[in-house]
């Protein structure tokens, strides 16, 4: 029987290289993580496939969603509702898989709020001038909208120490294996093995002379 899943949360600056990280755990471990796919009331763009970038859904049934206790957590930008479903979640958790769910800090704070046992982690280069760099590499932003991200990444920073792990991306295949050691010693943990722990202990009773 396969442990059950454990949800975890990445965060990080932009430019840190979260989705090309967690791209990266998806080829490398394909039966042991899943991405979190978030419902969402905006219109699809082109390209995005119901069910796999989103599930798209009316105003009408993400309110159902919030009333109903559905969503793990939820936001509004620019008129439209995102949400982490629960029922999608919890689907891949059963079957074994570890859910990466890439938000913000706020939205980690209510997902660890809401289920304690997540992890999250906090995705960063070594040092800013790295962090600068990557944002101008990528050549799809002006400098104005580069500064603004810098000036986000200097606020984001202050949240650093609300996060379980630290995560240094200065190489990608080091921080692909450490983040995946990570929730490999997380399965580990006495927390998420309460039903073997009783049954051993229930176990071993039967050497106990007159038991």
């Amino acid at each position: 029987m396969k442990n059950k899943g454990i949800l975890t949360v990445i965060s990080g600056f932009s430019g840190a290289g979260k989705g090309t990280l967690m791209k990266r755990l998806l080829e490398r471990y394909p039966e042991e993580y899943a991405l979190s796919v978030s419902v969402t009331t905006r219109q699809p763009r082109q390209g995005e496939v119901d069910g796999a970038s989103y599930f798209f859904i009316t105003k009408e049934r993400f309110q159902e969603m919030i009333a109903g206790d559905e969503l793990i957590e939820y936001a509004c930008y620019v008129d439209n509702y995102y949400g982490t479903p629960k029922e999608y979640v919890e689907k891949k958790l059963a079957e074994g898989k570890n859910v990466l769910l890439e938000i913000e800090l706020q939205g980690a704070m209510k997902v660890k709020a809401a289920r304690p046992d997540t992890v999250l982690l906090f995705v960063t280069p070594p040092d800013a001038d790295t962090l600068r760099e990557r944002l101008i590499g990528r050549g799809t932003e002006t400098m104005e909208v580069i500064e603004k991200r810098l000036a986000r990444a200097a606020q984001e920073a202050l949240g650093m120490d609300s996060y379980d792990y630290l995560v240094v991306n200065d190489d990608l295949e080091e921080c692909t294996e450490n983040v995946h050691s990570i929730l490999l010693s997380e399965h580990f943990r006495k927390e998420r093995n309460a039903d073997l722990i009783q049954h051993i202990k229930t176990d071993v009773q039967k050497f106990v002379k007159g038991a």
